[in-house]
């Protein structure tokens, strides 16, 4: 069985170029090593405000190619380290064709692999069909040298097909880049509700799947004013959830912070042999999993 390994959590605020995201980025790997970690996770677009709050041609200048700056610089602060990045971005395919994305690099600075997002929210103040083609590489897990883990993209946090999907191709923890946040005219009223469904429906991948499941939010205010697009406050509240589900570490709601949490094999192993769920799907009754909705059903109203 493989050996236990630290993953770390890098809660961050953007800067206020790209440049200075980057160089703070590595110093947040090189910290997060310097506390025990094997893998670090940054979080989503995190060298970048989250310009999607609206539509903004001008937003594509962003994007940028794999390779690029981004992976060159935090394959150098991987390497430096000695550990695993996951490093988000915003991916420029070709003209026209932007994706949200990350390149997870190794410790001698190679690149493991890639994944891009593959479910596109488009709400009032999170404008990413606007942005981004949805992703075409399917869902992942990479092999690293310390475990292998899986890779999603916060809404893709809401799914449970893609938690299934991922944890079966072997991860010991499903990592989630995320940004979200409140908006200023909601957080009175729904504000603490969003956050909790947000912590619970992640918690339930950690159980459903007997695999870690880890989340790692921006922070800060970004934007002014009270209406849609204009202003979002991120929660922050990074955590790691073991393979029951429980909150092994968690991050405060406004600060920056580097959390870690051991994933151990063995209570991936422990938690699936008591609670064989894997075990008892019934794979062969699935099949309208794959259709959008079952209007033969009877389900229509």
């Amino acid at each position: 069985m493989a050996a236990p390994f630290t993953l770390a959590l890098v809660q961050m605020s953007p800067e206020k170029t790209v440049a200075d995201s980057l160089d703070k980025a590595a110093a947040r790997v090189a910290e997060a090593a310097r506390k025990g970690a094997n893998v670090v996770c940054l979080p989503e677009l995190f060298a970048t405000p989250y310009f999607c709050r609206n539509q903004d041609h001008a937003a594509f200048d962003l994007a940028e190619p794999i390779p690029g700056p981004t992976t060159a610089a935090m394959a150098a602060a991987a390497k430096a380290a000695g550990v695993v990045v996951v490093a988000p971005l915003f991916e420029r395919r070709g003209p026209g064709c932007f994706q949200n994305s990350l390149a997870v690099l190794g410790p001698q600075g190679e690149t493991i692999g890639v994944y891009r997002k593959m479910h596109i929210p488009h709400d009032p103040g999170f404008e990413e069909k606007f942005y981004f083609a949805p992703g075409d590489l399917g869902f992942k897990t990479f092999r690293t040298p310390f475990g292998p883990i899986g890779t999603l993209i916060c809404w893709d946090q809401w799914f449970p097909e893609a938690a299934r999907a991922t944890a079966l191709q072997g991860a010991m923890v499903l990592l989630y880049p995320t940004a979200i946040g409140w908006h200023p005219s909601e957080k009175a009223q729904y504000g603490e509700t969003q956050r909790d469904s947000w912590i619970t429906i992640q918690r339930g991948h950690a159980i459903a799947n007997g695999v870690y499941v880890a989340a790692v939010n921006r922070v800060g205010v970004e934007g002014s004013g009270t209406g849609y697009g204009e202003t979002l406050e991120f929660w922050g509240s990074s955590f790691v959830a073991d393979p029951s589900g429980r909150i092994v570490a968690q991050a405060g709601l406004a600060g920056e912070e580097i959390i870690t949490a051991v994933i151990d094999p063995l209570a991936v192993e422990t938690t699936r042999r008591h609670w064989p769920f894997l075990r008892d799907r019934r794979i062969d009754a699935y099949g309208e999993l794959c259709r959008l909705y079952n209007e033969e059903a009877g389900g229509q109203s």
